[in-house]
């Protein structure tokens, strides 16, 4: 089954095949800060399953753990779509709400929640770390 995840304006899109391999919600303060929320959620696919279409710019950073993650964003809208995270170099991250599709897949793992909001909670069973490393 293919999905579409495309930025707020429809010009930056990711294209995949099948499901992510897993869906991971992180607390760290960059994804905070990305986000504008107390966590951002990420779906990882294969890079050979994903089709990027569309204009995009880079921002580079390194992660909490410092390793380097490449955000692709849109130059007109702003919206990160994908990047591609150094720790796990054959997967592709999504930006989950973009795809906004209620039948994507719950996080199976809740990371860098030492850097968390207390009041945040899932009802679920998954996986915690308290940093990425655990």
């Amino acid at each position: 089954m293919t999905k579409i995840a495309h930025c707020c304006c429809g010009s930056l899109r990711a294209e995949v095949g099948g499901e992510p391999a897993f869906v991971a919600a992180c607390h760290c303060l960059e994804c905070q800060r990305r986000t504008g929320s107390p966590f951002g959620v990420s779906a990882f696919f294969p890079k050979d399953q994903v089709r990027i279409e569309g204009p995009n710019k880079v921002y580079d950073r390194s992660s909490d753990s410092g390793r380097k993650v490449e955000f692709h964003f849109c130059p007109a809208c702003g919206s990160t779509v994908f990047w591609y995270p150094a720790f796990i170099p054959e997967f592709i991250a999504i930006a989950f709400g973009a795809f906004a599709d209620q039948s994507m897949p719950w996080p199976m793992l809740s990371a860098w929640e030492a850097e968390g909001h207390p009041w945040v909670a899932f009802d679920h069973e998954l996986d915690h770390r308290r940093r990425q490393d655990d």
